[in-house]
């Protein structure tokens, strides 16, 4: 039982259970040969792994689980491992985007459902770190989250080389006749040299530091890469972290406030973030019961300085990051623009936690006083082709074509966009806009990462590095160019990417925050009301279910039957 001034455990109502589901209940433990007193009266941590062979990023959450059980009973508490689903972006198809909410809804359950106190989630690629964080937000029990960390940097030649930033740019290199196929082959054994996430400032890297900035993973260890043993001492640790939570009461929604989402953008600003954490940020908020509204990350950017020379944005990669100081030093550097009253995991306060950060390599974080840019790496766009928002990475976009005016090249959705981007027959030229219909919730379906759209070989081969492209879909995280994503409302239920034709001249004007397509409302209009919905590609099970009721990427793409959270399911009786 809870000592005076502990929250109870909510475990205890399955243990003074009725004899028939007392005795069902405790057999399940006692089976496995854990003995009575080592988990009745003693709080109960759920680790939920989503650890998968498939998966190389998340391949090592098993041993990671491990150590997470050391620190768990040093504390006095009662470990067990509950797998939940794995999600890996690289393998899975279509996307691992359209298996997020699913992820989400069986994290959700599995701790609603079971006698657990608190939780330990262990999370490493794309979409399981915010499904993680999305089902912890609704349930509601303490929690803490501890990431897998970034495989170590790659090697090709003689360069440092990230999965996947130098996969697109050498894969342009491959089209365009620059490199041989055995350069490419040599390139593939080089560049994946241990398990873990991405090494770039991709979704992975970018959701750790959020999530270590939103105050619910330890300081200091989103950087750490996966192999370092300094990664499995964050696991003990935070295997004693979660009993203070419990015994305490914090809650997931104690420590994901308002005050530390708006330093979760800071951080996303400040590092050159990715793309896809704004709509895994107001997903979060979204359970949370809190708005997060697209202009929110704009107002924040103008005044958040970009600091971390990472690629795709910068030179560098993760391992780098870390040896140069890790996250905790980028926002120390920041730390007037923070909420550093907010609270975190540990039981510090955001400002107590970054106060003795320091930069070691001043080259990898900027210090303040001589940024890589300013006002942020993100912007939300607005304009009659995205009503609702749009969003483009300016820190990777190639500067000259921030401020654009070309004629569009339209490609109904990305079957097509890749039988005919190459076929010389296809007229073209670098002053075009490439556009891409039905990538996004819907019409992917799952939202791919179709928008980062290749450029045509032909022009490739002229020298050709950037062109403006446009979608409704997202881009990978280690993606780079003037890509123009997540238009909402999307293509497919009739927004107004929809209506766009090949000849049509766009205009982006990142200055003024706008992208439009060059047509008077009345032909908008016309084309409308000549426009008809595709039928759905899915009725049945979960495909039929996400394609009925996901919302759109201003809304964050969850399910919206699964916004807001409820309360930890109450065991009942279960026999009788």
């Amino acid at each position: 039982m809870a000592n005076d001034g502990e929250a109870p455990l909510r475990t205890q109502a399955w243990w003074d259970a009725a004899d028939l589901d007392l005795l069902g209940h405790r057999s399940q433990f006692r089976m496995q040969g854990f003995a009575e007193e080592g988990f009745v009266g003693r709080p109960i941590i759920g680790i939920l792994n989503s650890w998968s062979e498939v998966a190389g990023c998340n391949a090592h959450l098993r041993d990671l689980a491990e150590h997470v059980k050391r620190g768990v009973l040093r504390a006095g508490g009662f470990p067990v491992e509950v797998p939940v689903i794995s999600l890996g972006e690289p393998i899975m198809k279509p996307t691992a985007m359209f298996y997020r909410n699913l992820m989400a809804m069986a994290v959700e359950e599995l701790i609603g459902a079971n006698p657990l106190d608190g939780v330990v989630l262990l999370a490493s690629c794309d979409k399981t770190i915010p499904a993680a964080l999305m089902g912890a937000a609704s349930v509601d029990l303490p929690a803490l989250m501890v990431t897998g960390g970034p495989m170590l940097n790659g090697r090709f030649r003689n360069e440092d080389v990230g999965a996947c930033t130098d996969c697109w740019r050498l894969h342009d290199d491959l089209r365009g006749g620059r490199i041989t196929t055995a350069d490419w082959d040599e390139l593939e054994a080089g560049m994946c040299r241990s398990v873990g996430h991405c090494s770039p400032m991709g979704t992975a890297s970018t959701m750790a530091c959020v999530t270590e900035a939103l105050g619910m993973a330890p300081s200091g260890s989103a950087a750490i890469p996966a192999v370092d043993s300094r990664r499995r001492h964050v696991a003990e640790r935070a295997g004693a972290q979660i009993i203070d939570l419990v015994k305490a009461g914090t809650r997931p929604s104690d420590i994901m406030t308002r005050a530390a989402l708006e330093n979760a953008i800071r951080a996303l600003h400040a590092i050159g973030g990715s793309t896809n954490a704004v709509i895994h940020l107001v997903a979060i908020a979204g359970r949370l019961g809190l708005d997060l509204p697209l202009d929110l990350f704009d107002e924040l950017a103008a005044t958040t300085p970009l600091l971390l020379n990472i690629k795709p944005s910068g030179a560098y990669l993760m391992e780098d990051f870390y040896y140069a100081g890790g996250l905790p030093a980028v926002l120390g550097q920041i730390a007037d623009l923070l909420h550093l009253d907010a609270r975190t995991v540990t039981g510090q306060t955001l400002g107590e936690a970054i106060r003795p950060a320091a930069i070691v390599n001043d080259d990898v974080i900027r210090p303040r006083q001589r940024p890589l840019g300013a006002g942020g790496s993100l912007a939300i766009l607005r304009g009659n082709l995205c009503p609702d928002g749009a969003v483009l990475k300016v820190s990777a976009a190639s500067r000259e074509l921030l401020q654009h005016e070309g004629r569009a090249v339209v490609f109904p959705d990305a079957e097509e966009m890749h039988r005919t981007i190459d076929d010389p027959a296809l007229e073209i030229g670098p002053d075009d806009v490439l556009v891409l219909q039905n990538g996004g919730p819907v019409g992917g379906p799952g939202m791919p990462e179709f928008g980062h759209l290749p450029i045509p070989a032909g022009l490739l081969r002229q020298g050709v590095t950037d062109m403006v492209r446009i979608s409704d879909a997202r881009m990978s995280g280690t993606g780079f160019g003037t890509v123009v994503l997540h238009i909402s409302p999307e293509s497919a239920v009739g927004g107004p990417l929809a209506l766009v034709r090949t000849g049509d001249r766009i205009r982006l004007d990142t200055a003024a925050r706008r992208l439009d397509v060059l047509l008077d409302d009345a032909e908008l209009a016309e084309r409308r009301a000549a426009w008809t919905a595709a039928a759905p590609r899915h009725t049945r099970g979960y495909r039929g279910l996400y394609l009925r009721t996901v919302m759109q990427a201003n809304e964050g793409c969850d399910l919206d039957f699964l916004v807001g959270s409820s309360a930890p399911v109450t065991p009942g009786v279960t026999h009788g």
